[in-house]
This record gives structure tokens, C-alpha cells and sequence, in this order.
């Protein structure tokens, strides 16, 4: 088969690759799927940095993924894939927060991931999807999910409901638009998003998000928010949420793109700030995505860009020199 493949880093090779096959003996209760789709995330960016130490070349990335599954009981149905894969009987996963596993691993990370023609899977990771879905849109199931699963936190953490609340999202990646628009869905007050990049900055206005923020002319004010979505994770940006967030209001941390930094701890403290870390979804929240993406939640997501696989190579490089206009890259086998 046809695959993507990180081999060094800042370096993708589009090549040949032995497809997977379904082994029993070596990964009980795998399918194949055939993808049809499947996105860019931004920790496949950091791996291509040669910053995720969990992700080792050469190694097939990608998680975000729709399809044709191939073999087991969903046999010729359209699917999309919790990459997320737990091991079904430690005290988290009897929980429900499959997500906390501490044996999870992930495809595109410790397994072959779906920058290729087909992936295997446990097929319990399996969500068919609704009827005529857009495998493309089905691939935004997984960072839908992990915007679910984060507000879903916040909700909880917050002393009024979301629909009341003055929220800021810093970033306008996949997941900071996602998380706006999800917001405004629940009926958040005109969320704010800021973000640097004029290009993404058009395309957040393009998906109906007019309250735009640029942080390289000004600041934030202090003490405005009632909740900070963090979605890029650097100094900066944790700095900047908790200058931003009213007291007894909420930061929210989804981005990872560091971890090191200084927190005003002494504001956390005084102001009684809720300070929240997240990882991923559940399945729950996967087939919560699927339900919003299918009722339009996120609106018409003309802000999805979709290439070749064979372009791959050439997409990572354009993402990484910050010329990309979408919120989100899918690439189709």
C-alpha cells in the first residue's frame, strides 16, 4: 500500500509500505480499515519537529480517520476510529475514563497510524457513522471529541452554565475554532478567539466568528473571561489565559506545545481559579462528536482543506511555514 511516512525529523516520505494484515495472534480483535480520510493533527506536527519523543521514525502518523472497514462485523460500513486504544480493565478504564489508561497507546504514535491506504484497529474502537456522512467531515470526529471532552470539564468546573459565561479561546487551530464554535453552539456569548496568523484569523471570520483578537497588536484585557480555552499550551499562552480569566473563572488547557513556563500562582490562589488539565475523549465523547457534526454543530466547515496523501510531504511543510489558511488539513489516500 500507499503510505505517508515520518522518517527523520522534518522529513515525510510518500512510499510503499506492507499493509496491515489481520493477525489474531498478535493484536486479538483488530479490523482492517480501508481510510478515506484522514487529518493533520497538531501533535503529527510536533512529531514532524522531532518533538514528541511517544512518536518514533519511521513511523506512520495520523489518528484523525474515517473509512471503509474491511473486515469483522462492520464489514463494508462507513466508520470512524477512536484511535485511543486502552486496555479494558484497570481501575480507569472501569470508570469509564478510558482516556486516563495508563497502558493506552494510539495509532500514528506506538502503532501504525492512518497517513496510509488502510489501518488496523480494535474493533470496539469502531463508530459507524450516520447515514451519507462525509468520511472528510467524519475525520473531525477525534479533535471534535477532544473539545467535547474539555468543555464537558469546564462546564463542570464552572460556577454558571457556558451559555452565560464570557469565554476567550487562544488559538485558532483546529481545535480553538472547534471549541469556538462549540461554544457558540451551547449558547456562549460571542466567544472570542485570538490567534496571530491573518490567515486562519480570515477563516475563523469565514465560519461565522466575528469576535477576532489579535494578539500581536494588543493584549487581552486582564481579569475579562469567565473561561480561557488554552489550545496552543505554550508559556505565553498560559500566561496570557491566566491574566485573562475573571476570578473564580476557569482556564482550560488543551494545547501541548510546551511545558515549561511560570504560572501566577498567586492569582490562581487569591482569585480562586480553576486550573484544568485535559487528554482526549472517551468514547462517549466520540459519538458525541459524531452527533454534532451531523447536526450541523459546527456549521458548514468549508474551513476544511482536503489534499492528496501523495501531497502530504508537501502539506507538513506549508503547515510548519504557517501558509496554510484552513483550521485543519485532511488527506485522502
Amino acid at each position: 500500500m500507499k503510505a505517508l511516512v515520518y522518517t527523520a525529523p522534518f522529513e515525510m516520505q510518500y512510499r510503499d509500505q506492507d499493509p496491515p494484515v489481520h493477525d489474531p495472534g498478535q493484536h486479538a480483535g483488530d479490523v482492517i480499515v480501508d481510510v478515506q480520510a484522514a487529518g493533520i493533527c497538531g501533535s503529527d506536527m510536533h512529531a514532524f519537529h522531532g518533538q514528541d519523543p511517544r512518536r518514533n521514525p519511521p513511523l506512520v502518523l495520523g489518528h484523525e480517520v474515517a473509512g471503509i472497514c474491511q473486515t469483522g462485523v462492520h464489514a463494508g460500513q462507513p466508520v470512524a476510529i477512536n484511535p485511543l486504544i486502552s486496555c479494558g480493565q484497570c481501575e480507569y478504564c472501569g470508570q469509564g475514563r478510558f482516556n486516563l489508561c495508563p497502558e493506552r497507546t494510539m495509532i500514528g504514535m506506538t502503532r501504525p497510524g492512518a497517513f496510509a491506504e488502510h489501518v488496523a484497529i480494535p474493533e470496539r474502537n469502531l463508530f459507524v457513522l450516520p447515514s451519507q456522512m462525509n468520511p472528510v467531515h467524519a475525520a473531525l470526529a477525534e479533535p471534535t471529541a477532544t473539545a467535547v471532552h474539555a468543555l464537558n470539564l469546564a462546564n463542570r468546573a464552572a460556577a454558571r452554565p457556558l451559555a452565560e459565561a464570557r469565554t476567550a479561546v487562544i488559538g485558532g487551530g483546529a481545535i480553538g475554532l472547534i471549541s469556538a464554535l462549540l461554544l457558540r453552539s451551547y449558547g456562549a456569548r460571542d466567544p472570542l478567539i485570538s490567534e496571530p496568523n491573518p490567515l486562519r484569523q480570515a477563516t475563523a471570520a469565514k465560519s461565522g466568528m466575528d469576535n477576532l483578537h489579535d494578539p500581536g497588536k494588543n493584549t487581552l484585557p486582564d481579569n475579562r473571561f469567565d473561561l480561557v480555552v488554552d489550545a496552543v499550551g505554550s508559556a505565553v499562552t498560559r500566561r496570557v489565559a491566566i491574566s485573562a480569566v475573571r476570578p473564580g473563572g476557569v482556564v482550560l488547557s488543551i494545547g501541548l506545545q510546551e511545558s515549561g513556563g511560570e504560572l501566577d500562582a498567586r492569582k490562581l490562589t487569591l482569585g480562586e481559579i480553576s486550573l484544568l488539565g485535559c487528554y482526549t475523549y472517551t468514547p462517549a465523547d466520540v459519538q458525541a462528536a459524531l452527533s454534532a457534526l451531523a447536526d450541523g454543530a459546527l456549521g458548514d466547515l468549508e474551513w476544511v482543506e482536503t489534499r492528496p496523501l501523495s501531497e502530504g510531504a508537501r502539506m507538513f511543510g506549508e503547515l510548519d511555514q504557517g501558509r496554510v489558511a484552513a483550521a485543519k488539513v485532511v488527506l485522502i489516500p
